[in-house]
């Protein structure tokens, strides 16, 4: 489909989208300000592989300019450059404000200016339904669950910012929906949930299991915020990735609407007593953790309604048993750039 840009394009979720776009034969531009570890090297990995139809563009998602130049004549935006950790959020408010706010309403006026009306797929995320404290939870052994929603929160639930991040993203998620009301801009929302795959930089505040793997194979301790039974729908890389192909394949079904995406009850997790017994078996010792208070807005549980997007045909694929072992061959080849 023409012309495609990808802000955050450099990446995790970027650079793996980029290079399948590539291989299909697309013309890709990446729009990034290399300012997130592991960026430089995404970069360098796809244009290492890739000599033509790739282009890149350094420019900042605050500066309007870049990004109305970046956005001019393009057939479809996949809007991905954001500020990704809750705990950033809180002590740089404004930053955190700029870029995931400010930053999307300049892709969104940028595609009101350009006379291509492009597509706008925009990462938003499970964050804008906020701590959810009014929704009932039983407590087991090694998890914390929902007591009354069995196919988890739906786009129906109500949204409840809660911290910064949770603020500007969710300005950011409003924004693009109602660009598509007001402007008839096609756009499509997708509420991400705990995305995780190989060119995962992970650290401490953003992409927990990377960050896991890696604290393991260098030896670091881990810390853990709460009790460690929080629970989330993880979804690898691929699965996601198989979610945009068909919004591109066929952007009319979908425009204008917003998704929950992630691996949904089939595929949840608590972030460390049920993940324990997988890393430990890969890393074949005892791990190392120190248990430290709650985290702004954390969810004790957060699971994905998949139901609206799997009518598409959707469904995840990887379960987190597997999905696990990748990320784990994937840091292990890769553990000397971490």
């Amino acid at each position: 489909m023409g012309k495609i840009l990808i802000t955050g394009g450099a990446g995790f979720i970027g650079s793996n989208y980029a290079e399948r776009l590539l291989s299909n034969g697309h013309q890709v531009t990446l729009f990034d300000n290399l300012s997130r570890k592991g960026s430089v090297q995404n970069l360098e990995w796809l244009q290492g592989k890739y000599s033509s139809g790739i282009k890149f563009v350094q420019g900042d998602v605050r500066h309007f300019e870049d990004v109305k130049e970046a956005v001019y004549k393009q057939d479809v935006v996949f809007h991905f450059a954001a500020q990704v950790a809750v705990t950033s959020s809180v002590v740089n408010p404004r930053e955190d404000f700029e870029i995931n706010a400010l930053g999307t309403l300049n892709v969104l006026e940028a595609a009101r200016l350009s006379s291509n009306n492009p597509l706008i797929v925009y990462a938003s995320t499970n964050k804008v339904y906020g701590a959810m404290d009014d929704v009932s939870l039983v407590e087991t052994a090694t998890r914390w669950q929902y007591k009354e929603l069995p196919l988890g929160i739906s786009e129906q639930n109500h949204l409840d910012f809660h911290s910064p991040y949770g603020c500007s993203k969710g300005a950011g998620d409003q924004y693009v929906r109602d660009y598509s009301r007001i402007y008839s801009i096609p756009t499509v929302v997708f509420r991400q949930s705990c995305i995780y795959g190989v060119r995962q930089y992970g650290i401490e505040d953003q992409g927990w299991l990377a960050h896991f793997i890696i604290s393991i194979l260098k030896d670091s301790k881990i810390k853990i915020y709460g009790d460690g039974k929080q629970v989330r729908d993880i979804l690898w890389i691929d699965d996601l990735l198989d979610a945009y192909d068909i919004v591109l394949e066929s952007p009319n079904n979908f425009a204008g609407q917003v998704f929950n995406i992630g691996g949904g009850v089939d595929f949840t997790v608590s972030i460390w007593n049920e993940i324990e017994p997988i890393i430990k078996d890969l890393a074949g010792k005892d791990l190392s953790i120190q248990y430290d208070d709650w985290r702004p807005g954390d969810q004790k549980v957060y699971i994905s309604d998949i139901t609206a997007f799997s009518r598409s045909g959707w469904s995840p694929k990887v379960d987190p048993v597997t999905g696990t072992k990748l990320l784990w061959e994937w840091i292990s080849d890769h553990i000397h750039l971490l």
